[in-house]
């Protein structure tokens, strides 16, 4: 069944549950009062341009399910990457290849959010899946994996699984790639968050998080946003402990800065730059927390420009960096076979095209480009790769 907007679906939830009203034409002050509903969940719908399937399940609560497909193929020419880019495989020959081409499905998802109205507020919760479970990256039966699972209540206190508060989500590049650029924190952790409003651009939260990796310590974040209709900026910053491979303890600690500003019509230009101690975990790369018993200082940024051309194409351009004190070894297979590389920095580039012929359709075209290199000996490697895809929406 197919329903463009929350608000239709809702209207039709309201009259078929109520049947006597239907045929009550004459009760205008009930006609009114669902006029009005209507009308209240239109300005309200928080996904526009976007067809939703929603249940009312009573005066007090609503469900709206949403997600979308993802139909992916992709051509490496150097390096095989899988589903997503992995810059942390460019440079090792357990990777290399003359060409390789691999489609996926592994990025679409679904998901579940329910809104109560209570006596101290809306109370909110989320559970969203994808199907990056474990099956490897060619398989065509992919599993189940968790992606949020939280409850939030009045937008103020929010205890489950979502997005680290340290992660700029405001200003993440745009990319069809599901990783995106290089340099900028991405992780789901489980936490509980307090978030403040004041109803005018301003928003500061903080979090007590659950490491990303695992760890026997939390660690904590503060953040504070502020945006306009035309630039917006944020500030996050992260400190705690983790235990290293032999049982030494460590510390973690990092700032993130972002903003994005639209200076001329259709286009946006976003930043983001991160900086701190053991960091790795939460980055894109994914470099060593540690090594060699020090914690493994790391300077990441992204920049992109996006350009909307007519009501129908998006273009983007996307530049990362990241580059660590100390050289991360990757190592693939055991004994007389193993093959490893080394990194200290890594560089991506993502030029992409995006078309919307309609508002839940889109196809995107994508071209990637990826260096690696250790300073520390002096070897570099490069990838590049070519990716399409096609995103319904619902």
């Amino acid at each position: 069944m197919k329903i463009g907007t929350t608000a239709a679906i809702y209207a039709a939830a309201g009259l078929m549950a109520t049947g006597a009203f239907a045929q009550s034409a004459d009760t205008a002050a009930e006609l009114a009062e669902l006029r009005e509903r209507v009308a209240e969940l239109e300005r309200t719908n928080d996904v526009p341009n976007r067809p939703q399937l929603g249940f009312n399940l009573g005066e007090n609560t609503s469900i709206e399910l949403y997600g979308f497909i993802r139909a992916e193929a992709f051509f490496d020419f150097d390096f095989a990457q899988g589903d997503l880019s992995r810059a942390g495989r460019v440079g090792n020959a357990a990777f290399a290849t003359d060409g390789e081409f691999d489609t996926s499905v592994r990025v679409s998802r679904f998901g579940i959010r329910s809104t109560t109205a209570t006596g101290i507020g809306d109370i909110k919760t989320q559970l969203e899946f994808d199907l990056f479970g474990s099956g490897g990256d060619d398989s065509s039966s992919p599993n189940l994996r968790l992606r949020h699972a939280n409850v939030n209540i009045n937008d103020t206190v929010l205890v489950g699984q979502t997005w680290t508060n340290f992660m700029p989500l405001v200003h993440y590049p745009t990319t069809a790639d599901f990783n995106g650029p290089v340099g900028v924190t991405f992780a789901r952790v489980p936490q509980a968050r307090y978030t403040y409003n004041n109803g005018n651009g301003l928003a500061l939260s903080t979090s007590i998080e659950e490491a990303n990796g695992g760890g026997s310590d939390p660690v904590f974040t503060g953040a504070a946003f502020y945006g306009t209709d035309n630039w917006s900026v944020r500030g996050a910053v992260l400190a705690g402990e983790f235990d290293g491979p032999a049982g030494e303890s460590f510390d973690t600690n990092g700032i993130t800065l972002s903003g994005s500003v639209s200076p001329w019509a259709g286009g946006t230009i976003s930043a983001t730059y991160v900086t701190g101690q053991a960091l790795g975990n939460l980055l894109i790369g994914g470099g060593a927390r540690s090594v060699g018993g020090e914690e493994n200082d790391v300077d990441g940024f992204t920049v992109q420009v996006l350009q909307k051309i007519g009501e129908k194409w998006t273009v983007g351009l996307a530049y990362g960096n990241e580059s660590y004190d100390l050289a991360t070894t990757n190592t693939v297979g055991e004994g007389a076979t193993a093959t490893s590389n080394a990194f200290t920095d890594l560089e991506s580039i993502h030029l992409s095209a995006f078309y919307r012929p309609v508002d839940n359709l889109t196809l995107a075209l994508e071209y990637i480009h990826i260096d690696s290199e250790d300073e520390t000996t002096g070897f570099s490697a490069d990838a590049d790769r070519i990716g399409a895809s096609i995103t319904f929406s619902f």
